[in-house]
């Protein structure tokens, strides 16, 4: 069995300062192959908090892929966002935007849905998109692809945001390359649903809500775990949100299955935990 676990939006600057210990006691014990963290490490791309961020990654003791989010750069100095957007993040994170990990049965894909034009809503860019497109087709055939993006490729009704530039073509790309799960962000809302594109074997997509910020929207802080077994075409993965209570510690809570027949993701029910501690 192969363990992902996958943070964002912890917007360091605005975080919750009481649950960074409990978070990484949570992640670190589940023992996880890869941490993925799609973006917003930051509240408004400062070096102080940058340098919170990093110290909060240095103790991750998995590998840890991340992509900047739109509040990775500088909204407050538009001379700065627009002639060097990434400069804080590129010195404290990582010069890489779009970082990949590589391996015979999982792929872990990040791409750069950000841009100073379209700061808030971002941008799927037929570069971006290509490339993780190519690194989908490039691994042998029954490796589980998954991509790792800021902004998500479908917003739900209820979002008073605007959809990602580029986002639906983006998505189809994805699929008809052989992508099978899109981790996102952004919204600070938890979602998962399943999309099936015919030109594909379908795609399903978590967008995790906020490991530790403040700005909550109603929704507790929480973080995603996946744990995948078998390889295709014969592969399942549970999805397991886990969520602070109100002792400031993480449990598992909301469960999804999915299996993979004859290479299409099929759900199966949806279990619901009332959750303790971790």
């Amino acid at each position: 069995m192969t363990r992902l676990i996958h943070l964002s939006d912890l917007h360091f600057g605005r975080d919750r300062p009481e649950l960074m210990r409990p978070l990484l006691t949570a992640v670190n014990d589940l023992g996880p192959d890869i941490v993925a963290i799609s973006g917003d490490l930051t509240q408004r791309a400062r070096s102080s908090q940058f340098r919170a961020a990093r110290t909060f990654i240095d103790h991750i003791e998995a590998p840890v892929l991340c992509v900047p989010g739109n509040h990775d750069l500088p909204a407050h100095r538009p001379i700065r966002r627009f002639l060097n957007s990434f400069a804080n993040y590129k010195r404290h994170i990582s010069p890489d935007l779009a970082p990949s990990l590589l391996c015979p049965d999982l792929a872990v894909i990040g791409i750069n849905t950000n841009s100073p034009f379209r700061w808030q809503s971002g941008w799927a860019s037929r570069r971006g998109i290509r490339k993780a497109a190519e690194l989908c087709r490039s691994g042998p055939e029954h490796r589980l692809n998954v991509v790792v993006a800021h902004h998500p490729f479908e917003m739900p009704e209820e979002s008073h945001k605007r959809p990602m530039f580029n986002a639906e073509w983006g998505l189809a790309c994805l699929a008809e390359a052989g992508a099978h799960v899109v981790l996102s962000g952004h919204l600070h809302r938890w979602r998962v649903i399943g999309t099936d594109k015919a030109e594909g074997p379908g795609i399903i997509q978590i967008h995790c809500g906020t490991g530790l910020s403040t700005r909550q929207r109603g929704e507790p802080n929480d973080f995603a775990v996946l744990e995948i077994e078998g390889n295709r075409p014969d592969s399942a993965l549970t999805v397991t949100r886990w969520i602070a209570g109100p002792e400031n510690r993480f449990s598992p809570r909301e469960q999804h299955h999915f299996e993979r027949k004859q290479d299409r993701w099929q759900a199966r029910p949806t279990e619901v935990r009332a959750g303790t501690s971790s």
